[in-house]
């Protein structure tokens, strides 16, 4: 099954053209579309999220769309176990189906599994929650390095935002202190085996445009209400999923910490640097088939059946070979 079965990736920076591209090649092929981006599960946050509109929805059936609460613990594992469950059943109607996202970890955990960690003791655990109550997460911040200085040095160069995300630091010190081993020990273990191959398609922009493309898109989610959605999530600001970009710094603007232009501002900046962060963890991403954002989609959908082509050559020659 394996190798009649593609799973076309749609990859790249926030704000180029992800979304748009997704639905035109589903069009074409009669598929449907799984989200892999980490933001647009909640059905609370739409706005800020960028979620597809309501008329894009309506053109091609999305999974994972606005498909949880803020209120759930809804973690990168569980995301794996639906979304590969809903290929199973997608790739009985159809042997093509696409996922698309800029949320990195999530991708990777659909394509290749995530990693395994031991079971953590209860005590560790709550032993980790209080220090953090007491000294904060700059606490947390050396704990790591002194742990693990290799996944502090990588956090620090390529994704610095999860350095400030408390849920992720403890994480990272309940796998050290309770295996007596670095965290990044138990990463990169061996990739799982899918029924499906994977095409995947990356769309790419120069700098200059990329920025462009965010700041526009931002002043078009203030018209359509970003301060008013943000508002009515402000009582539950401390929850997990609402610690993001386009939230943050309406939160400070409420609290008149920002001016709201100083916050857009904030906004625009703050998205700009993810988007940087997301390109360098797609650069480390094989097998691309690269693209201009601006590409005409009937370019991209000739290289995608000249890439089934080779990739069931392949096929034919190792069964052949084995």
């Amino acid at each position: 099954m394996k190798n009649t079965n593609y799973l076309l990736v749609i990859i790249g920076p926030t704000g180029i053209g992800k979304t748009a591209l997704s639905i035109a090649l589903a069009a074409h092929y009669n598929c449907e579309i799984i989200s892999s981006d980490s933001r647009q599960f909640f059905k609370e946050m739409q706005i800020g999220t960028a979620v597809p509109s309501s008329n894009e929805l309506q053109k091609i059936k999305h999974h994972f769309i606005q498909n949880k609460s803020i209120f759930e613990n809804y973690t990168v594992g569980d995301f794996e176990k639906e979304a590969i469950q809903k290929l199973d059943e997608l790739f009985l109607k159809n042997n093509i189906q696409i996922m698309v996202g800029g949320s990195g970890l999530y991708n990777d955990a659909v394509l290749k599994g995530l990693d395994r960690f031991p079971e953590i003791d209860f005590n560790i655990r709550e032993a980790i929650r209080v220090d953090f109550e007491k000294l904060g997460i700059v606490y947390l911040q050396q704990q790591l390095m002194e742990l693990d200085k290799t996944y502090f040095s990588y956090l620090t160069s390529s994704n610095p935002q999860t350095l400030q995300n408390p849920q992720r630091m403890m994480r990272f010190l309940e796998v050290c202190r309770s295996t007596k081993m670095p965290y990044s020990s138990f990463l990169n273990s061996q990739k799982k085996d899918r029924n499906f191959t994977p095409i995947i398609i990356g769309l790419t922009a120069d700098r200059i445009v990329m920025y462009n493309r965010i700041n526009e898109r931002v002043d078009q989610m203030i018209q359509n209400g970003l301060v008013q959605e943000v508002t009515s999530l402000y009582r539950n600001r401390g929850l997990n999923a609402l610690q993001t970009v386009g939230y943050s710094e309406i939160f400070k603007y409420i609290d008149n910490e920002y001016s709201l232009n100083v916050a857009i501002e904030e906004i625009k900046k703050n998205t700009r640097r993810f988007s940087k962060r997301q390109v360098t963890w797609f650069k480390r991403t094989q097998n691309v088939l690269w693209f201009d954002y601006a590409s005409k989609i009937n370019c991209i959908i000739e290289k995608i059946e000249d890439q089934k082509k080779v990739l069931k050559l392949i096929s034919t020659f190792f069964i052949f070979i084995f």
